[in-house]
């Protein structure tokens, strides 16, 4: 079996109107967090910080003390785990990546849980959320 690994983060937003998530619409179709495979020489933290400046333009702060990992098999003879932490946006003016996202919205919590295609997903945002909110 072959093993992969992503990383990647709820991005959040905290403005006038409240807490807000990031969510991809992926141009294959679903919608999703940003996340992607670690290069060689990065950490976990790196990574999401690159996949997260690639896919959205936006730098982010990076909070490595909240970190789920979900495992898939994104194919056949494959696992793939997906490291996910939490990642504040100063704003939300984004750029998405031409050649994997289509369209980047800020969501409030139940908004970004409906439009996520992914229960994992979901799941991960959710504890985010309440570990945002201690």
């Amino acid at each position: 079996m072959k093993q992969e690994k992503s990383c990647g983060a709820v991005v959040y937003a905290e403005t006038g109107r409240g807490r807000l998530y990031l969510v991809e619409k992926m141009l294959h179709g679903h919608f999703g967090l940003p996340k992607g495979h670690v290069e060689p020489g990065e950490n976990e933290r790196q990574t999401a910080e690159r996949e997260i400046l690639e896919e959205t333009g936006l730098r982010v702060s990076v909070d490595t003390r909240f970190r789920e990992v979900t495992t898939y098999s994104p194919a056949p003879g494959v696992m793939k785990d997906v490291v996910f932490f939490v990642a504040r946006a100063a704003n939300t003016r984004t750029t998405p990546q031409p050649t994997e996202v289509e369209s980047i919205a800020f969501l409030p919590l139940e908004k970004a849980l409906t439009r996520l295609t992914y229960e994992s997903d979901r799941e991960v945002v959710r504890r985010a959320d309440s570990y945002l909110s201690k």
